[in-house]
C-alpha cells in the first residue's frame, strides 16, 4: 500500500515537472497553479483549458477557421451566451448534447457551452451511417443534437443547426443572448468519445478528466509550447484531434481548423499562420506526401516542429518520406479510444527505428501478455498489448469493458519491444491470419507493398481455403498511370518475406474503404 502511494506521488511530481518545463504551469506562481486545477475540476478539460487561457491573455487568438479569427475572450463570451440560451430552453446538467459537425467555431462553442452547463457532451463521427447514428443516440440518451445542415439528424430529435449555407441557428442564439459570466455548474460535465464502429454500432467511451496533470502524458514527449499555432487536420470528434485541441487551449496557443481536409490547403494554413504543430491521421499525411514535390515547395513550412500522427498505423516508408520533406518532426502516438495514450515515438526514436510507436510517457504503463495472461518480457517476442494511465476509460457507456490484466486494458493489438524498450505494433489481434499453420499479421505485408514507388497503399486479408485454412488476398491501390501486374507484386513479397506470406491473389482498387480517421474497413474487403 505504502509503495503504491509513493509511486503515485512520484508520478504526480514528475507530471508537475513536465508541465512546468513545457510552460503550461508556473511553479513560481502557485496561485495560478491552484486556479488551473480549480478550472479543470469545475468545467472539465476543454472549457477549463479555455478558461485558463482566457485569464492568461484574453486577447490571444484562440481559433482560426474559414470564417476568421476568435480570441479567447470572444470564445468565452460566445460560450456564456450559448449556455444561457440553452438553459432557457431547458438544457442543463442532466442533458446529453451530441455534436455531428465538421470542424469550425460552432463545434468549439458547443463544447464550451456544454461544459458551462455541466452537461454530457457526445462527439459523433461524421462518417457514421444513419443507422449507427440513430442507435448511438438512443443508447446514449441524447437530449439535443447540434449538427451541420449537410447531415440529416435522426428523426424526432431536438436539433440546432451549426454550419449552414443560410444563417447558423447557433450564431443567432449567441448574438441574441447575454454573454456575461455564468456560475460554475454544480458538477463538472463529462465527455463521451465513440469507437470507430468498424465492426458494428460504435461504443461509447466516457471520460471525466479532473486534473490538468493529465496533459503531461503528451507534453512529456511532444514539445508543444505556449503561444504557438497548431493546425488540427485530424477531426475533433476523434481522440487524436480532441486531445490536441485541449492541449492547444491549455497552452494558450492558436488552433487552426478547416471543415474538410485538403492537403494543399493544410500546407497553406501552416505557412500562413506559422504553425509549429500539425495533427494528422496517417491517411492525411499520405495525401500531403502524394502532392508533387514542386507543389509542397510552394509553401514555407519551416515553422513546423511537431508532426503529430495518431489514429492508425504510421508506416515506416510514409514516416521516412515525411521526415525527408519536413525534417525530424515525426511524433507517432499509439493508443486507443479506451486506453487514450500508451506510447509516443519521438523523432529520435523514429530515426533509430522507423515504424516504432516509441515508449510510454509520464503516467503511462505498457506491458505484453501471452494468450494465457502470462507476461511476455523477452526482446522481440510478440505479445498482446495492455496499457494503462489516468486517461483510460472505466467501461463502455452501454456496459462492458476491455479485458483487464494487472490493472491494464487490452488494446486489441499484438506487438513487441526492441532492445531499447521501443514498442512496435504488429497488427490487430483479431486480424491475425492462420495460413497453412503459420501465423501471419497483414501489417508486415502491407507495409512492404506500400513502400514501393508504384503503390499508394495496400491491405491484406485472409479468405477461406480448403487446403490451407486461409489464403492471403491483397488489395492494392496503384499510383496513376501504373499498369497492374499481380505477378510483379507477388514476386516482390516473395523476395523479401517468407513464402507463406506471399498473397495468392492480388486485386487492384481505386481506393481502400476507410473511415473518417483513416481506419481500414477490412470487413468490406471480404
Amino acid at each position: 500500500m505504502a509503495g503504491r502511494v509513493a509511486n503515485g506521488l512520484s508520478e504526480r511530481a514528475r507530471a508537475v515537472g513536465v508541465l512546468h518545463r513545457a510552460g503550461m504551469i508556473n511553479l513560481f506562481r502557485p496561485d495560478q497553479v491552484i486556479a488551473s486545477i480549480r478550472a479543470v475540476r469545475a468545467f472539465g478539460p476543454i472549457a477549463g483549458a479555455a478558461r485558463i487561457a482566457a485569464r492568461r491573455d484574453p486577447t490571444a487568438v484562440a481559433l482560426v477557421d474559414e470564417l476568421g479569427e476568435l480570441t479567447y475572450r470572444q470564445l468565452d463570451r460566445r460560450a456564456n451566451a450559448l449556455a444561457r440560451a440553452w438553459a432557457r430552453q431547458g438544457l442543463g446538467s442532466d442533458s446529453v448534447i451530441a455534436v455531428l459537425c465538421r470542424d469550425h467555431r460552432w463545434v468549439i462553442d458547443t463544447m464550451l457551452a456544454s461544459a458551462k452547463l455541466g452537461a454530457r457532451l457526445l462527439l459523433m463521427n461524421t462518417g457514421f451511417g444513419a443507422t449507427q447514428l440513430a442507435d448511438v443516440a438512443r443508447r446514449e440518451g441524447v437530449t439535443a443534437l447540434v449538427h451541420d445542415a449537410e447531415f440529416a439528424p435522426p428523426p424526432d430529435m431536438r436539433c440546432f443547426v451549426a454550419w449552414s449555407d443560410e444563417r447558423s441557428e447557433l450564431e443567432g442564439l449567441i448574438e441574441a443572448t447575454d454573454p456575461s459570466p455564468l456560475p460554475a455548474p454544480r458538477r463538472a460535465g463529462s465527455l463521451v468519445l465513440l469507437t470507430s464502429g468498424t465492426t458494428g454500432t460504435p461504443k461509447g467511451a466516457p471520460r471525466q478528466i479532473r486534473s490538468p496533470l493529465a496533459a503531461a502524458q503528451f507534453l512529456d514527449r511532444i514539445p508543444l509550447r505556449p503561444g504557438e499555432g497548431t493546425f488540427l487536420a485530424a477531426p475533433s470528434f476523434h481522440g487524436t484531434g480532441l486531445s490536441q485541441l485541449i492541449l492547444t487551449f491549455a497552452l494558450g496557443s492558436t488552433a487552426v481548423l478547416r471543415r474538410r481536409f485538403d492537403a494543399r490547403a493544410t500546407l497553406a494554413g501552416i505557412a500562413a499562420h506559422r504553425c509549429t504543430a500539425l495533427v494528422v491521421v496517417p491517411t492525411m499525411l499520405r495525401r500531403i506526401m502524394d502532392l508533387p514535390e514542386e507543389v509542397r515547395a510552394e509553401y514555407d513550412t519551416s515553422s513546423l516542429r511537431v508532426l503529430f500522427s495518431a489514429g492508425s498505423a504510421l508506416g515506416a516508408d510514409l514516416g521516412n518520406r515525411a521526415t525527408r520533406a519536413f525534417g525530424p518532426v515525426i511524433h507517432n502516438l499509439y493508443g486507443s479510444t479506451e486506453v487514450a495514450v500508451a506510447t509516443v515515438a519521438t523523432p529520435e526514436d523514429w530515426r533509430a527505428a522507423p515504424g516504432t510507436v516509441g515508449k510510454p510517457p509520464c503516467g503511462c504503463r505498457v506491458r505484453l501478455y501471452d494468450d494465457a495472461g502470462r507476461p511476455v518480457t523477452e526482446t522481440g517476442r510478440p505479445g498482446r498489448i495492455f496499457a494503462g494511465s489516468s486517461l483510460a476509460f472505466s467501461g463502455y457507456s452501454g456496459g462492458g469493458t476491455k479485458e483487464i490484466i494487472d490493472g491494464l486494458l487490452a488494446t486489441g493489438d499484438v506487438g513487441y519491444f526492441d532492445a531499447a524498450g521501443r514498442l512496435f505494433v504488429a497488427g490487430r489481434d483479431d486480424d491475425m491470419i492462420v495460413s497453412g499453420g503459420e501465423n501471419v499479421f497483414p501489417g508486415e505485408i502491407e507495409e512492404l507493398l506500400a513502400a514501393r514507388e508504384d503503390v499508394v497503399e495496400a491491405a491484406v486479408i485472409g479468405v477461406p481455403d480448403e487446403e490451407f485454412g486461409h489464403r492471403l488476398r491483397a488489395f492494392v491501390v496503384l499510383r496513376n498511370g501504373v499498369t497492374p501486374d499481380a505477378d510483379l507484386l507477388r514476386e516482390h513479397v516473395k523476395a523479401h518475406l517468407a513464402r507463406f506470406k506471399v498473397p495468392r491473389e492480388v486485386i487492384f482498387l481505386d481506393e481502400l474503404p476507410r473511415n473518417a480517421t483513416g481506419k481500414l474497413f477490412r470487413h468490406k474487403l471480404l
